[in-house]
């Protein structure tokens, strides 16, 4: 089973909160997981927002950091192709989504995806109408 994460779910890996345990799950049974290349400065902003809201230290951002890095290694990465363009755009002009969730779902699409996991309901929204199946973390 190929598993698309977007950042949302993604960083359910390293946070723990509301979704963590079922995206670990779903890692663990997918073949294949894969993201889209917004993810991993998406992920960093994250993690420098909450070092900045002193909500992790600077050690557990290096080690969150780390870790991620090291995942990614072993995660198919979708880069943004003129299909995957095309294909936000058309999401784009009949979602009510943001540009950069509009490309988690186009990559989604481009990379046929047997799962698509998000926590961002606008996305999911979108990846139903696209005809994704769908977790909801």
């Amino acid at each position: 089973m190929k598993v698309f994460l977007d950042t949302s779910a993604f960083a359910k890996r390293y946070v723990l909160e509301q979704g963590s345990d079922k995206v670990v799950a779903l890692c663990q049974q997918a073949d294949s997981l894969v993201v889209g290349v917004i993810c991993l400065p998406e992920l960093i902003s994250t993690l420098s927002r909450l070092l900045r809201e002193k909500k992790i230290t600077k050690v557990d951002y290096q080690k969150l950091k780390d870790d991620a890095m090291v995942d990614l290694a072993d995660i198919d990465i979708c880069q943004i192709t003129p299909d995957v363009l095309a294909s936000a755009v058309s999401l784009l002009e009949t979602n009510p989504l943001r540009a950069m969730d509009a490309l988690h779902v186009a990559c989604a699409i481009t990379v046929e995806a047997d799962l698509f996991v998000s926590a961002d309901s606008r996305q999911l929204a979108a990846a139903r109408k696209a005809g994704l199946k769908l977790v909801d973390v």
